[in-house]
């Protein structure tokens, strides 16, 4: 933890002291519950990436299947429920306190969003509203988690929570320590920020209970059953409803508040084991859901099922090091890249789809949404590739699904029953062709995607600009008047996207439409400036901007990042990060640079990063926290000194990733910081869009993948350690490598890769 991170701390523990005034004095169990671990789940730390300060990963320990839709676990907050800065995905390793447990988040992204149906204990006759108006203090040592389960002591309830998780099931239980009523107040309005639109409750029995909600990204619904009887009180906005009322409706636009107060009577040592089915299509959805995935098994069973799927997702890479933490830092590492994307199928295969569209069925794959393309496009999609292929197809087939609903175009960033639009570029068009050039999607699938590629160009925003000059100007504006602030950055996306777009087409033979996104893929060399050497703003007369002296802060009040950056037109980073952006023309950009000019330049910004993960200022030099310079280390390669990539990329490695909860350098971006860590790890890294990897330097000594088919790649890494961290040479089912690229189709079918390693270049 960093100097403020400490003082920050420290003060949070005076605040939380006071506020412990409330404390009830019931004494934690002893232990914290440890269920038996899978042969890979062992290695997993759910905590790691959950707290860190300024700069967190954002990730959460809930209760999770792979690639699910429920990720049950606590929404923490500070005493009084104040709740700013880290903890987006609604947990936060410095919080103190909990308002319960919710089904829904996102993992490692920095916007607040899900917390929906959210379950909080309770115990004795207590006001109910008064209850929900405080959250629960609980203590970090008193709280377990694995992948699948999340368990945690509440002294003020007297109780022990537990949860695990299906695809669409959230399984809680609950074991009260004290003989006064024991309470579960179901909230159906709950959310991370502001509240629902509509929401609604409805008692059917003494064990049965159901209800929705909806807000800007779609309803959602769920159905809920106890093993114990209850009785049953409603609230709806801050009031009690008194006599025999089943039902209670709120609608009040972004405030709505309904929920339940069940009283299940003196349960001392006795479970309350709760069981709530989701779905996002309909009531029915979540009953059947439920009864599919959760009928007839119990906790333990379903906690069982749950660690084995977990286990069989996180076996796709049998991997091996005589290093133990770097064992658990990768297997963590594949985990936040399996938790996403989600699963928003039903179990009869309809979907709420784009536009909140509703009577839509996928047949042949899963319909997948929370698709965070700009971040995911990077690394978890090549990864999808190599060992979960049909996560690549269901997001493949998802995205031609949703490009029908958004105007034939593809979109950025899909969440349930909307787009949402962060962000910037066409991610998509690097899923979609890659997805084809590494065997995924058929010939047809593929040439759909194609037709959605090109009439997707008229949907670019300032798409005109771009098509006329072959970049975006500075001058450009919106439909609201406004300047565009991101220019060049914007431009060098839309160049990768039509890159790989030209290989999709080049691949499927249309030279007509390969030859023209190769035309447009390059008009971001208008954008480089041969004098200074870096990607500059320009304007629609083909002026430059003006630059920013070096020695001045700039402060970019959107995304808070501070650093010394080299003028205006960049997003979430400076025109240092920028500058390697040249995936569209390589050799051109080398040629541009020199090659010595080039390694001189990227060994100055890798030595410039902050040498403190998580450092309060990043500053504009190499920093992995943040997606558009990922590929950056792997830059050395293009200049001649692959020896520099392998230096950088082991430093990046050893210094950037950590098995605590400070470990991620950065938002998680839903699994794409932790791709890097796991594409690293094995020696080579994709160059998104394309059907070819950079190599890089192994951390692991010895990696099996299991890819599509069954067939298996065996990665060895042969006197790899700490110091041996230069390539000797490299081969390929016994054939030396030649350079510091290779292709998928050397490896699509299997076989053995091998690196020799050293202590010197």
């Amino acid at each position: 933890m960093t100097f403020i991170g400490r003082i920050f701390a420290l003060f949070m523990a005076a605040v939380t002291a006071f506020a412990g005034l409330a404390f009830t004095g019931q004494l934690p169990p002893r232990g914290m519950p440890a269920p038996e671990q899978g042969a890979f789940t062992q290695y997993v730390n759910p905590f790691a990436g959950a707290g860190g300060f300024p700069w967190s990963g954002n990730t959460f320990p809930a209760a999770c299947a792979p690639f699910g839709l429920v990720r049950l676990g606590p929404d923490t907050c500070w005493p009084f429920g104040l709740n700013l800065g880290p903890g987006t995905g609604g947990y936060w390793t410095g919080h103190t306190h909990t308002w319960g447990f919710s089904h829904f988040r996102i993992s490692g992204s920095g916007k607040r969003e899900g917390a929906y149906f959210r379950v909080m204990p309770g115990l004795g006759g207590a006001d109910p509203l008064k209850r929900l108006t405080r959250p629960l203090l609980f203590d970090h040592k008193r709280e377990s988690a694995q992948p699948g389960y999340y368990g945690v002591w509440l002294p003020e309830a007297a109780c022990l929570a537990e949860m695990t998780a299906t695809a669409h099931t959230g399984v809680h239980r609950y074991t009260f320590a004290d003989s006064r009523d024991a309470r579960l107040f179901i909230d159906a309005g709950s959310k991370l920020k502001g509240g629902a639109h509509e929401a609604y409750i409805e008692i059917v029995d003494d064990r049965t209970l159901r209800g929705y909600m909806d807000c800007n990204t779609g309803p959602a619904f769920f159905y809920a059953r106890t093993d114990a009887p209850f009785t049953a009180t409603l609230w709806r906005e801050g009031v009690m409803l008194s006599g025999d009322i089943k039902t209670a409706r709120s609608e009040r636009h972004d405030d709505s508040d309904v929920g339940a107060d069940l009283n299940f009577g003196d349960r001392k040592n006795r479970p309350v084991t709760l069981w709530m089915g989701v779905s996002h299509v309909s009531m029915e959805g979540a009953k059947a859901n439920l009864a599919a995935e959760s009928a007839g098994k119990s906790f333990d069973e379903t906690f069982e099922s749950t660690r084995d799927a977990w286990d069989a997702r996180l076996g796709s890479i049998a991997m091996e090091s005589g290093d133990p933490e770097i064992k658990k830092i990768f297997y963590t590492a594949l985990y936040h890249c399996m938790i996403h994307p989600t699963n928003i199928t039903d179990a009869d295969g309809k979907y709420l789809g784009l536009g909140k569209s509703l009577g839509e069925t996928a047949e042949g794959y899963i319909y997948r949404s929370d698709l965070s393309l700009w971040d995911t496009f990077r690394t978890t999609h090549p990864l999808y590739c190599l060992v979960a292929p049909d996560i690549q197809y269901d997001s493949a087939r998802s995205l031609l699904a949703m490009a029908a609903k958004h105007g034939n175009a593809f979109p950025r960033w899909p969440s349930v029953g909307v787009e949402t639009g962060s962000m910037f570029g066409d991610p998509a068009l690097m899923v979609m062709a890659e997805s084809y050039l590494k065997g995924i999607l058929s010939r047809a699938e593929a040439e759909e995607a194609l037709g959605y590629m090109v009439a997707g160009l008229e949907k670019r925003q300032y798409g005109d600009y771009y098509n006329a000059l072959g970049y975006i100007p500075s001058d450009a504006v919106n439909e609201n008047g406004r300047r565009d602030k991101v220019s060049v950055s914007r431009t060098l996306e839309y160049a990768w996207a039509d890159y790989a777009a030209y290989q999709l087409a080049l691949a499927l033979g249309n030279t007509a439409v390969a030859d023209s996104f190769k035309a447009s893929s390059q008009g971001f060399k208008e954008l480089f400036d041969p004098k200074a050497k870096y990607f500059r703003a320009k304007d629609s007369a083909g002026n430059w901007g003006t630059l920013v002296p070096w020695w001045t802060d700039y402060y970019d009040e959107a995304t808070g990042l501070v650093g010394l950056y080299y003028g205006d037109g960049y997003s979430e980073g400076s025109a240092k990060h920028y500058r390697w952006h040249a995936i569209p023309d390589l050799q051109w950009f080398v040629e541009q640079m020199g090659e010595a000019y080039m390694a001189r330049e990227l060994e100055k910004f890798m030595g410039g990063a902050n040498r403190a993960r998580g450092g309060l200022v990043p500053g504009s030099n190499w920093w992995i926290g943040n997606q558009h310079n990922y590929h950056a280390p792997y830059m050395f390669n293009e200049a001649g000194r692959p020896d520099l990539t392998q230096k950088w990329v082991r430093w990046t490695l050893a210094s950037r990733f950590a098995n605590t909860t400070d470990g991620l350098d950065g938002d998680d971006d839903l699994g794409a910081l932790s791709a890097w860590y796991v594409l690293s790890a094995l020696g080579f890294y994709p160059i998104a869009g394309t059907g070819r990897y950079w190599l890089g330097s192994p951390a692991v000594d010895r990696a099996v993948l299991t890819l599509a088919g069954g067939k298996q790649l065996t990665v060895v890494a042969t006197n790899q350690g700490p110091k041996n961290v230069y390539v000797k040479s490299v081969s390929i089912n016994g054939v030396p490598l030649e350079g510091s690229t290779f292709t998928h189709g050397q490896i699509k079918d299997g076989g053995t890769m091998e690196f020799v390693m050293s202590n010197r270049p």
